[in-house]
């Protein structure tokens, strides 16, 4: 008698392997998915994809974006991006724009600095008082801050262009200050440079105060004046003098007479004695005449040092030259390029072995010893 098969029993067939729901072989059952819309089917990527539609906001379709030819063909047959066909376009013009600022209204007190240079003659007031030898043009500026300059009976404005014909003034205030402005002359030593100090070297600024002060000067102060250390600031150099150079070196506050000395267009001469040697192989080479230098320099190269010599590329203005004895030059010169005597004697075969400055313009350094210095006298100018 044959009992019937336990209920929930599963009979096998012999030689088949019995499948366990979580080992490798198990069936995989399609998951299972909520309702919904029919997938779309899957599209190769190589071929081209349909437009999308989506309905308008009125209900009806919405035309498809327009390809690139399509919107160069919109452009050649004149319609803009923003006529309608362009579907981007109402997309864009429906994001609100943020407001633009108001432009800034011109300030009436400040001129227009574009206009500066464009009307005919017209230059910045700084720049014309300087030219007119007024003041330098930092001290314009400040002169123009401070309400003391009238251009045509008018306050000045800072960057104010001004015509040729133009009236400046410049108010008492003004020149009080400029009085009492101080130009100092110094003997310069050797070892000391004339602006800032470099290479271990000590400006010669540094040597301006009382214990250096000429006792001459400091006897006699024909304009009563007395030095004070306010002097010493803002107190520039007038032209330079090497550091293996001596002699005469101007320093002043006043940028009227650092424009009138090495201005573009300074005419003033500056003197020097040059001790030199005759080195027509350089100083070390063969050949070297250290006396009566004058009887072994060739005459024609005399005339080469008064006129024809070049540095960096640019003629030399005529300068005076002549022998005070037979191994020292006297040089006048008209400009002040750096090392100028030095390189133009090289040109012509001579080695300076000393050079000292004696004069600048009316200036002459006279008997002030080597290290001192002493003001620029009221009835003094260069």
């Amino acid at each position: 008698m044959t009992s019937d098969p336990k209920p929930g029993t599963l009979k096998l067939k012999p030689g088949v392997a019995k499948k366990t729901a979580n080992g490798p072989f198990a069936e995989r059952r399609p998951p299972v998915r909520p309702p919904g819309p029919a997938r779309a089917q899957s599209v190769s990527a190589s071929a081209p994809k349909p437009p999308r539609e989506r309905p308008d906001a009125s209900g009806g379709e919405r035309p498809s974006r327009p390809g690139p030819d399509r919107q160069r063909a919109n452009l050649a047959e004149g319609q803009r991006p923003g006529d309608p066909g362009d579907r981007l376009s109402p997309a864009r013009s429906s994001v609100p724009r943020a407001p633009q600022p108001p432009a800034r209204p011109a300030d009436p007190r400040r001129p227009d600095l574009a206009r500066v240079g464009n009307a005919q003659g017209e230059v910045r007031l700084n720049k014309r008082m300087a030219e007119l030898g007024l003041c330098s043009r930092r001290e314009a500026d400040a002169w123009i801050g401070r309400g003391w300059v009238l251009v045509n009976g008018q306050p000045a404005q800072m960057g104010q262009p001004v015509a040729p014909d133009a009236t400046i003034e410049v108010l008492p205030q003004a020149r009080h200050q400029q009085a009492g402005l101080v130009t100092i002359l110094l003997h310069k030593p050797m070892g000391y440079v004339s602006g800032q100090p470099e290479d271990g070297h000590e400006a010669a600024a540094t040597l301006i105060g009382a214990p250096s002060q000429w006792r001459g000067d400091a006897r006699t102060l024909s304009d009563g004046r007395r030095f004070a250390s306010e002097h010493t600031r803002g107190l520039a150099p007038c032209g330079r003098l090497d550091i293996d150079s001596v002699g005469l070196l101007v320093l002043s506050q006043d940028g009227r007479i650092a424009r009138q000395l090495i201005g573009e267009n300074s005419g003033v001469e500056k003197e020097y004695l040059v001790r030199v040697q005759w080195a027509p192989n350089g100083p070390q080479g063969a050949g070297v005449v250290t006396q009566d230098v004058q009887a072994a320099f060739p005459p024609e190269q005399l005339a080469r040092l008064r006129h024809g010599l070049s540095l960096d590329d640019q003629l030399l203005k005529p300068a005076q030259v002549e022998w005070m004895n037979p191994e020292q030059l006297r040089f006048v010169l008209v400009e002040g390029k750096k090392r100028q005597i030095r390189r133009m004697c090289e040109q012509v075969g001579l080695h300076v072995v000393g050079l000292k400055r004696i004069r600048i313009g009316n200036v002459v350094l006279g008997n002030l010893p080597v290290g001192q210095w002493r003001y620029l006298g009221s009835e003094e100018s260069f």
